[in-house]
């Protein structure tokens, strides 16, 4: 077994076949990543608060109560047996590199690694994307439907949009694209290479997790992908009713006994919390409508069919062409992604991995009754893969692959840019770092105003769009569109959405009315109409100009989540959210960027070594490690590594 580190730390594995290259990725991963595959960890099993504090309860008692770690192991247990054992071997590295691991955050917090289970890479794959998918969104138009009893007004997809890729079918095909999640510190990607006699991949690789699940160039084929924006998350209003000893919930049958136990969350110098973990047959109770008394459980694919995907990885290692990677990803189950693929023969395909339920259109819009019969699931929904002859763009729209399988999607600004650059014949770079977004300028086109508020609607009218960290005209834009979303949020008309959620704390970053209204300004500026946002926007115009101008530059940066927040290196971050380069945030919230990029990737299917690649960080998730953030000012410029494999 050999690790050859590139001139950006990144590990290059060899070895004598997949399960010894699966424990050689597990220990160089528990060696770059201990802290953050610990936290992981952790958090799947729901005991995050036992070593960080009472501030990560709603989390913990959340993957307490869906059970996360539960899910992991049953999915685990079904895994085909070469599949098992290969998983077993990753684990069987981080367990030998933990043992003596000596990241500072350990010696910080007084914790020391416990060992893992078999099935905890399931979990720490679980912890990624168990609020990934669809179900939070239904609990806001919940509140909505309750406030307004309307929900058009907010039609965008909010945190889940922001993801790009595109194929080029050559010759030779290239694929590229950018990820976009919550931007995390060590990040949530590990650039790393994969090789033994069966196979030689780089990719990109979720620390805790074998193989190279959703990036990877094999030689002769490549694959990236993103988020389907299909619905599979489905959230059911059940009726309880205790009776002595025993649970009971109405199903569609009557009522039925339900599945409960106490579990106790330790919590960093503060006692124990004891979490009610309740599943009835349709899934395990999430939470509680605070204005109802009805609990609401939770039915998702994995813990329905008790697989998550993971007999697809080794396959997709050992992918020669893109039929190869179509069969592979057959057996994918969550999250439903968006998939391009291309090999050396010059083919191109895009297909949807994942399983999406079939039922009732109520279910994709807010929680259900469960003891009615119409919701119940009734299989899953076929998917195909189909040829790509030219140019393939995925950017969360609403396209026909998936426009039957979601509700939510991206507004087309994005996939429409991205074409617009390709027929232009831009470089993938420029194409990641396109700043130029839809804005809502017209709202000042007949804005009677003077003074310094006259000045700033002439220069906001002058202004080219663009989202440039070092631009004045952007940050005045900002500004303005800040004032806006807080003028809308104060309303009268959006009054009963300032009641509290019905809703646990947890969901706050999709039930928050202030930020829903700044995610979905378009929409909600498009169904209040001029009579409304006209007036409105004349006021937020007025609070604008009475504050400093500043470069966009100067408040869009970057604000990377960290278990124990500190050092996070600064940056003035380019674009927007729904820019090609959707560096987000939150307007009326904050300008700072929490999602974004989180890597960027060029496959190019003629020569492997013209491939390029970055992340936000580094290779190392190490604090004053020379690979912990010194691909930053690349990623920040738009600029790409070579892969170097």
């Amino acid at each position: 077994m050999k690790v050859r580190r590139d001139d950006w730390g990144i590990p290059h594995l060899w070895a004598e076949n997949a399960d010894q290259l699966a424990f050689l990725q597990g220990r160089v991963t528990a060696t770059d990543r201990a802290w953050q595959i610990e936290v992981e960890r952790l958090r799947s099993e729901g005991r995050l608060a036992f070593v960080l504090g009472p501030a990560e309860l709603p989390w913990d008692r959340f993957a307490r109560r869906v059970p996360l770690d539960d899910t992991a192991r049953r999915c685990f247990a079904r895994l085909a047996p070469a599949t098992r054992r290969w998983v077993a071997a990753y684990v069987d590295g981080v367990n030998e590199e933990l043992r003596s691991a000596d990241a500072p955050e350990f010696a910080a917090t007084a914790h020391r690694p416990d060992p893992w289970r078999p099935w905890t890479p399931l979990g720490v794959f679980l912890v990624q994307h168990a609020l990934f998918g669809t179900f939070p969104h239904k609990l806001w138009r919940a509140d909505l439907a309750h406030a307004l009893g309307d929900t058009s007004l907010f039609t965008a997809a909010g945190p889940s949009g922001g993801s790009n890729a595109w194929a080029v079918a050559g010759p030779p095909p290239v694929l590229a694209g950018d990820p976009h999640r919550l931007l995390e510190l060590p990040g949530v990607y590990q650039q790393i290479g994969l090789a033994c006699p069966e196979f030689d991949v780089i990719g990109l690789a979720f620390p805790g997790v074998p193989g190279v699940p959703h990036f990877g160039h094999a030689g002769g084929v490549a694959w990236g992908i993103t988020n389907a924006m299909a619905d599979y998350q489905d959230l059911y209003r059940e009726e309880l009713r205790r009776d002595g000893g025993t649970t009971w919930a109405r199903g569609p049958a009557g009522w039925e006994p339900v599945a409960v136990h106490v579990e106790h969350v330790a919590v960093r110098d503060g006692g124990t919390e004891p979490v009610e973990v309740v599943e009835t047959a349709r899934g395990p109770v999430v939470d509680v409508d605070r204005r109802t008394g009805e609990a609401l459980s939770l039915r998702t694919p994995s813990r329905a069919e008790a697989a998550l995907g993971f007999d697809a990885l080794l396959p997709l290692l050992r992918a020669r062409s893109t039929g190869d990677v179509v069969d592979a990803l057959r057996s994918w189950v969550e999250p439903v992604n968006s998939v391009l693929v291309a090999d050396t023969t010059g083919d191109v395909r895009e297909l949807v991995a994942g399983l999406v339920p079939v039922r009732d259109e109520r279910c994709r819009r807010e929680p259900v009754p469960a003891w009615e019969s119409r919701y119940a699931w009734r299989g899953y929904a076929p998917t195909r893969d189909t040829p790509v002859a030219g140019v393939a763009v995925h950017a969360n729209d609403r396209r026909p692959a998936v426009a039957g399988l979601g509700l939510d999607f991206a507004p087309t600004h994005r996939a429409r840019r991205i074409r617009e650059l390709l027929d232009a014949g831009a470089p993938a770079e420029a194409i990641h770092t396109d700043t130029r977004g839809p804005v809502l300028t017209h709202l000042l086109a007949t804005a009677d105003v003077n003074g310094p508020a006259a000045e700033l609607r002439d220069r906001l009218l002058r202004w080219d769009g663009r989202m440039a960290a070092s631009s004045v005209a952007a940050g005045s834009y900002a500004g303005w569109r800040s004032a806006l979303v807080r003028r809308l949020h104060d309303h009268p008309v959006l009054e009963a959405l300032r009641a509290p959620s019905a809703y646990d704390e947890l969901f706050a970053p999709w039930t928050d009315p202030l930020g829903r209204v700044g995610v979905a300004l378009e929409s909600v500026v498009a169904g209040l109409g001029p009579a409304v946002c006209g007036p409105v926007a004349t006021e937020a115009l007025a609070d604008a100009a009475a504050a400093p101008a500043r470069p966009w530059g100067a408040t869009h940066v970057l604000a990377p989540i960290q278990a124990l927040p500190g050092g996070a290196p600064a940056a003035a971050l380019d674009g927007d959210t729904d820019c090609v380069l959707a560096t987000s945030s939150v307007p009326g919230v904050s300008d700072a960027c929490w999602r974004g990029p989180v890597a960027r990737w060029v496959w190019d299917l003629g020569d492997r070594s013209a491939s390029r690649w970055i992340v936000p960080f580094g290779a190392s998730g190490r604090p004053g490690d020379p690979h912990y953030a010194d691909q930053l000012p690349l990623w920040t410029a738009g600029e790409l590594i070579p892969v170097a494999g």
